[in-house]
């Protein structure tokens, strides 16, 4: 009887998967004249699932809704001929189709996980970033530029309950001079000897490139997919690599040794794509001695001493001593390039903001004390000494109109342009024609003017 019942079971799944491969695709919602299917909903929760994006509801409004009121900008976008350049959107979708790559390991499981060939995921991903980048042109234009007066955020804040008030992070602002250890020369010879030892080894047949990528390479992101780095522009990529890799012609060669900030390269070429080009590349990083960071660390320290006597000011040193090509003509104050955090593009910083060995030393520091030497790792992943200086902090607290003003100007613009594009969704459902399916609106939408009385 257990063998008949799994047989069953068997043939009933095995009916369940034919039953589904011949679903013919399903149009769900029309918005104007545009479609919505059933698999650009399915497309969609994928894509939103894999970048482990949470659903606060069911996926099945959820997505829809926000379809539909992409459909209501695109058609917007047309009237006013609103459009966005093949380039910016190329640049787009290579950072985009990497970044999946990199998530689940290899373009293999990529297709597994979307069923799909590279080549289809990428031109239905084109697609879905050039309607997205329309969209949100077309949002600006209909926004336009909100200007706002001191008394606007006074009046913002003083409607605010002093209970509902945003909190404020620690914020703390940086000064740093740093110090690069001198490499040895025997340590970039070594470092080139290894490369030139791997070139070899390709260009013999001993070994692939990708093979010796995947055990070798510093690039760990690059490395797991054997050193493929995907479509890149010029622009995205060090000048001296971009220098080499473009002129690039056999993709049988390797490529001569290249330096960058980041260490030592040999380039493989797998495609060129008209303005873009596909690579491989093995990145060796020379290692700083323990001789070398020790004698960086007597130099900082008397740096320390001299600062500690008077000799000359901080602002001084790490205009004419720092290594640090960012700060130097700044005086060493730092500037937050994380294009995501509320303080980007100022000197201001969360805790969580600096790198981990510097966010350790400032965190007990007081404003205006200068710190003794220490070691970190640059964005250049290169191990470097430096000596920071607290210029300002700001504790965690409660927003208010004095410290924050920015902050809150901030967030009464995204509270005004948020509620303009509401209402010009609402005002576009009256005059849209909009149809959903029988079994697609039992919904509690954001908007509920899609389904007229």
């Amino acid at each position: 009887m257990k063998k008949i019942f799994v047989v069953c079971f068997l043939l009933c799944g095995l009916l369940h998967v034919a039953a589904q491969e011949n679903v013919i695709d399903e149009v769900v919602w029309v918005v104007g004249d545009e479609s919505i299917l059933l698999s650009d909903i399915e497309e969609r929760r994928l894509v939103m699932q894999s970048q482990g994006r949470r659903f606060d509801g069911d996926p099945y409004c959820i997505i829809p809704e926000q379809l539909a009121i992409q459909k209501l900008y695109l058609n917007q976008a047309k009237l006013d001929s609103v459009e966005v350049s093949e380039t910016t959107v190329i640049q787009q979708l290579d950072g985009r189709m990497n970044y999946y790559v990199n998530e689940l390991g290899s373009r293999e499981k990529l297709e597994e996980y979307f069923n799909k060939k590279y080549s289809q995921i990428r031109e239905l991903q084109k697609e879905q970033i050039k309607e997205e980048m329309v969209v949100q042109r077309m949002q600006q234009q209909l926004v336009g530029e909100i200007k706002l007066t001191p008394a606007d955020v006074r009046q913002f804040y003083n409607q605010i309950p002093k209970d509902s008030l945003p909190n404020v992070a620690t914020t703390v602002e940086v000064q740093i001079i740093t110090y690069e250890p001198k490499i040895p020369l025997e340590e970039t010879d070594a470092i080139k000897a290894r490369l030139r030892d791997f070139t070899e080894q390709v260009n013999s047949g001993k070994m692939t490139f990708s093979s010796l990528a995947r055990l070798y390479s510093e690039d760990k992101e690059s490395a797991i997919r054997g050193g493929e780095l995907g479509p890149r522009g010029k622009t995205s990529l060090l000048p001296e690599f971009a220098n080499v890799a473009f002129n690039l012609s056999d993709n049988k060669r390797v490529s001569n040794i290249v330096e960058t900030e980041y260490g030592f390269h040999i380039i493989q070429l797998i495609e060129k794509l008209g303005d873009r080009i596909n690579c491989r590349h093995i990145l060796l990083r020379p290692k700083v001695s323990d001789k070398e960071l020790n004698e960086a660390m007597i130099r900082m320290d008397s740096l320390y001493n001299d600062l500690a006597a008077g000799k000359f000011t901080f602002e001084e040193a790490a205009t004419y001593v720092s290594f640090d090509k960012n700060t130097r003509n700044n005086k060493g104050i730092m500037v937050n390039q994380n294009y995501e955090s509320n303080y980007a593009n100022t000197p201001k910083f969360e805790m969580g903001e600096l790198p981990q060995e510097m966010g350790k030393i400032v965190y007990d520091m007081k404003v205006g004390e200068v710190s003794k030497p220490f070691r970190m790792i640059n964005d250049s992943q290169k191990e470097i000494v430096v000596i920071v200086k607290l210029r300002s902090r700001t504790d965690a607290h409660k927003a208010n109109i004095s410290d924050d003003y920015q902050t809150l100007k901030v967030m009464v613009e995204a509270r005004k342009r948020e509620q303009m594009l509401k209402d010009w969704i609402a005002k576009k459902q009256k005059t849209t024609y909009i149809r959903i399916s029988e079994r697609w609106r039992n919904c509690d939408f954001q908007f509920p003017g899609w389904i007229k009385q």
